[in-house]
Formats: C-alpha cells, structure tokens, sequence
C-alpha cells in the first residue's frame, strides 16, 4: 500500500466515525443535520473512475446505515451522488482541465469554484436521503425544509473542515 491509499483508509474510518459517534446526535431546530461523512466522498481524486467512486459511496453509505439503523437511505443517496459526480466535475471543469491526482479541494480552485462544486451535490445527496426516508412527497414542505437546512449546516461544516485541515497542492 502506499502513503496516499493509507491516508485515504484512515480518512474513512475518521469520517466514517466521527458521524456515527458524534455528528449523529447534532441536530439544529429538529430539521438540520450535519451529514460530513459525504465530504470523503466528495474530496476523492478527480481520475477516480465511476465504478469505484461508487463501490467506496456503497462501503460508507453501507457504514452509516448500520448506524442510523437507516434501511439502506444512506447507502442509496452515496451511491446515487458518486453516479454523478464526474458528469459534474466534467460540466465545471476548468479551461486547462485538472492535474493528474487532483483532489475536488478548496485549495484546487478557491472557495467559489468549491461551493459551486459541492453545493449541487450534497443538495442531491440530501434530497434523495430525506424525501426517500420520508417515503414519498406527502410532507413535501418540511422535507424541502429539512433538506434546505441541512444542506446549509453540511456545506458550512465542510467549508470549516477544509480550512482547519486545507489538502496541500501537488506540483
């Protein structure tokens, strides 16, 4: 294994247990929740093929299930983002194109080209995981609520989390 698959299999676990032990039970007014765990998922390599983004989306949605005792929602929602996500780094990428082992960072292209990068997906993310946790459009406002906020509690919590820990560019 090299330096960089163990950092990446540490980062897992870290993620993967820092949302079931302690962002689990951070709720703000009943309809935000803080879902990091799918900033892993969004800083993989930009090269990373299809397949394997979503084999890595299924392992961690598949974790967090086991937890939240979700049925699958989670497992569901990773995968379905990581479907998609190279059709949408493909649509913002840059005019020179990325580095080879570019990582989607906030240090890659700023805050800007960061939110535009991962606003849609954790939106999508969230959209899928609550309206299928609340089976269907019945409580159609407040699930639009819940994923609006929690959008906006995810996207500042990973914003934080890039400029406490910033990944450091390759040349």
């Amino acid at each position: 294994m090299t330096r960089h698959s163990i950092v990446v299999v540490i980062s897992f676990f870290l993620f993967l247990f820092f949302q079931v032990l302690v962002l689990q039970r951070v709720v703000l007014f009943n309809t935000a929740f803080c879902l990091l765990y799918i900033s892993f998922l969004l800083l993989l390599p930009v090269e990373t093929n299809r397949l394997m983004l979503m084999i890595v989306g299924f392992v961690i949605g598949f974790g967090v299930d086991l937890f939240y005792e979700s049925m699958g929602l989670h497992m569901f929602a990773c995968v379905f983002i990581m479907f998609i996500r190279n059709l949408w780094l493909n649509s913002i990428t840059p005019q020179g194109g990325y580095d080879a082992n570019a990582i989607p960072a906030l240090s890659l292209g700023g805050l800007q080209w960061f939110l535009v990068y991962i606003t849609p997906l954790v939106f999508v993310h969230h959209a899928v995981l609550f309206f299928m946790e609340a089976g269907g459009f019945g409580y159609f406002w407040f699930t639009l609520l819940k994923v609006f906020s929690s959008m906006l509690f995810t996207i500042a919590a990973i914003v934080m989390v890039q400029y406490l820990f910033p990944h450091r560019v390759r040349t």
